[in-house]
C-alpha cells in the first residue's frame, strides 16, 4: 500500500491533537478522528477530517491509529475499553499512543497489540501547542525498529526531530528523562525573570542577552516572553505537567534514583494547581513567585 493511501485515525483533538491533525492531512493523509466531546472536533470535521463515534469505530476505519489523550487512565480506556481500540483493530494495524504515559502500560500495550496480530509504538512528544501546530515536534519511539521505519513518514508529517529510543517502553522512558530536564529548567527561568524584574531590569532585555548563552533552553526562549506578557494560556496544562511528573517519580523510584529537583518541582506546581492554576499553561509558575 502506498503510504500516502493509508487511512489514519486519531483519538484526542485536544490542544496537541488538533495541531497534529491539521498536519497530517495537510501531508495527504485521509483522517478519521474520534474524542469524547464531538463539539471539540468540530474544526477539524469542518476541514475535512471524518468523525466516528467511539474508539472501536475508528480502529475498525482505519490503518493507522494515532492517540493523545490526558492521563494513563485514559490510554487503558481508549485501548482496552468496551469500545476500546484493540477490540476492533485490524490486524496489521499499526497503533501508535503519543501519549506521555507509563513506560510499564506501554510494554503491556505493545505486548496486546501483538497478540492481535497488531503492532504498537509508544511515541510521546515534546515541544507544546506551537510545535504541535508547526509540525516540529520532538517525538521519541519505542517498539519494533520495522513498525518504525514503517511509520516514519507518517511521524514526519507531525515533528522534526524523529529518534528511535529502543523496544517497547523506551520512548516513554526518554519523555519521562525529558520532564525531569523540564521540571527543573521551569523553575529556574521562573527565577531568573523574578530577580530580573526585582533588580529593576527590564526582563526582555535581559532574556535577550542570556537566551543565547550557556543559560538558554526552549523554556526561556518560549515561555519566558509569555510569562513576562502575562500569557498563562495552555501550550501544555499544569495538570499534565504534574501526572508527568508523578509517573516520572514513580519511574525513578523504581530504578533507584533520588530525583531532588524533580520532587520540588512537582510540589511547586501542586500548590499553583491547589490556587486554581491546574487549567493554566505551565509557564504560570511564574504566579506563584508572585
Amino acid at each position: 500500500m502506498n503510504d500516502k493511501q493509508r487511512t489514519i485515525g486519531f483519538a484526542g483533538t485536544g490542544v496537541m491533537g488538533t495541531g497534529m491533525v491539521r498536519n497530517l492531512m495537510k501531508a495527504g493523509y485521509e483522517l478519521h478522528v474520534y474524542t469524547r466531546t464531538k463539539a471539540k472536533a468540530q474544526p477539524l470535521l469542518d476541514e475535512g477530517a471524518t468523525w466516528q463515534d467511539t474508539p472501536a469505530q475508528l480502529a475498525a476505519a482505519s490503518d493507522v491509529v494515532m492517540t493523545i489523550v490526558g492521563y494513563p487512565q485514559d490510554v487503558e480506556e481508549v485501548y482496552y475499553g468496551e469500545q476500546g481500540l484493540l477490540g476492533s483493530a485490524k490486524p496489521g494495524t499499526v497503533l501508535i499512543d503519543l501519549t506521555t504515559s507509563s513506560p510499564e502500560l506501554a510494554q503491556r500495550l505493545a505486548e496486546s497489540a501483538r497478540e492481535r496480530g497488531c503492532e504498537a509504538l509508544d511515541a510521546p512528544v515534546s515541544g507544546g501547542d506551537v510545535g504541535a501546530r508547526e509540525g516540529r515536534l520532538s517525538i521519541m519511539v519505542g517498539g519494533a525498529r520495522e513498525t518504525y521505519e514503517q511509520v516514519l513518514p507518517i511521524l514526519e508529517a507531525i515533528g522534526q526531530n524523529i529518534v528511535y529510543q529502543g523496544p517497547a517502553g523506551a520512548g516513554q522512558h526518554t519523555k519521562m528523562a525529558n520532564q525531569i530536564a523540564i521540571a527543573s529548567t521551569m523553575m529556574g527561568v521562573v527565577e531568573a525573570i523574578r530577580y530580573a524584574e526585582k533588580a529593576g531590569l527590564d526582563p526582555n532585555t535581559v532574556l535577550r542577552s542570556i537566551e543565547s548563552g550557556a543559560a538558554g533552553s526552549w523554556s526561556l526562549s518560549n515561555l519566558g516572553p509569555r510569562m513576562i506578557k502575562g500569557d498563562f494560556e495552555p501550550g501544555f496544562y499544569v495538570k499534565h505537567i504534574i501526572k508527568d511528573m508523578s509517573i516520572a517519580l514513580e519511574s525513578a523510584e523504581a530504578l533507584g534514583l533520588e530525583a531532588h529537583g524533580l520532587a520540588l518541582a512537582k510540589s511547586l506546581y501542586e500548590r499553583l494547581a491547589s490556587a486554581g492554576e491546574a487549567d493554566s499553561g505551565t509557564q504560570a509558575l511564574y504566579k506563584l513567585y508572585d
